[in-house]
């Protein structure tokens, strides 16, 4: 086959092949996944629907070089059949866009997990911010910054179904289990500041993998065969932080036989403070 190269090999560009795995899906991964978002929803026997939350982050090359200051911008994720222990499946990564807002340069990562048929069971799309200049030793991000006028967010109100998930209190231990094994700006204080940031920043995803577990709770298979999530990431969570996920049905409308639920989602801190928000989508089983 005949390759086109507009970049050089180590540049990173829309069209870029990140790679993959195939691998099964073990009971341990599922048991990491519970110890990391302290989560006891049940999934009806099936995996988690985010049990492979950090699959795109597996390899890194997708990456900008400039590191300090990094931040998990946007997280969108696309359900087409449950995972279940046992389970072969295929990851495949690739870099779908590149742009540049304001001072961040963003890069966006495609995730497509396939069963060995080759049959989509999800697809997921992670948006990485990079700052465009390095801001030399100052912290890019400190702790008041979520306090800025900015940066406060106007939640759903009015008639709908609300949701809501049992607040968690994110501990050291949670984001060893999530983040880890390995030392990396998640796990540890000396290497997060090293990259501009006051104390260990919560790994996004976790709080993307507590509205799906809202999500889970509420509409079960509804939500593991057939969900859609897209969410921005607006403010950073820290240990100790206590998390809630909560949603407001906007809308029930057809589908087939069947009919989707479309709810508004977030999650805030216990003083309020929105750190996710976005839209889902779930079949509805009654």
């Amino acid at each position: 086959m005949r390759e086109t190269t507009l970049f050089a090999p180590t540049e990173v560009h829309v069209g870029q092949d990140v790679g993959g795995r195939t691998f099964s899906i073990i009971r341990d991964a599922i048991e990491r996944y519970r110890n990391g978002t302290a989560s006891m929803v049940d999934t009806l026997g099936f995996a988690p629907a985010l049990v492979f939350h950090s699959e795109v982050y597996r390899d890194l090359s997708w990456y900008l070089p400039n590191l300090i200051g990094n931040l998990h911008a946007r997280q969108e994720w696309e359900l087409f059949h449950p995972l279940h222990a046992g389970q072969v499946v295929t990851s495949r990564t690739t870099v779908v866009e590149r742009s540049r807002k304001r001072n961040r340069d963003y890069v966006v990562a495609e995730v497509v997990l396939t069963d060995d048929r080759g049959r989509w069971l999800q697809r997921s799309r992670t948006y990485q911010s990079f700052l465009a200049e390095d801001p030399g030793d100052q912290m890019v991000v400190d702790r008041d910054r979520e306090k800025r006028s900015d940066r406060r967010f106007d939640l759903p109100t009015g008639e709908g179904e609300d949701l809501a998930l049992g607040p968690r209190r994110i501990t050291h231990a949670m984001c060893e289990a999530f983040s880890g094994p390995v030392k990396n700006y998640h796990t540890d204080q000396a290497m997060a500041r090293a990259l501009g940031f006051p104390d260990i920043v919560v790994q996004g995803m976790m709080s993307v993998c507590f509205v799906a577990d809202l999500l889970t709770k509420r509409y079960g298979t509804g939500f593991l065969a057939a969900g859609k999530l897209d969410v921005r990431l607006v403010n950073v969570v820290w240990p100790g932080d206590v998390i809630t996920a909560q949603g407001k049905v906007r809308e029930v409308v057809p589908e087939g036989s069947r009919q989707r639920a479309h709810v508004d989602v977030w999650c805030a801190k216990d003083d309020g403070t929105v750190t996710i928000v976005g839209t889902a989508s779930a079949i509805e089983r009654r």
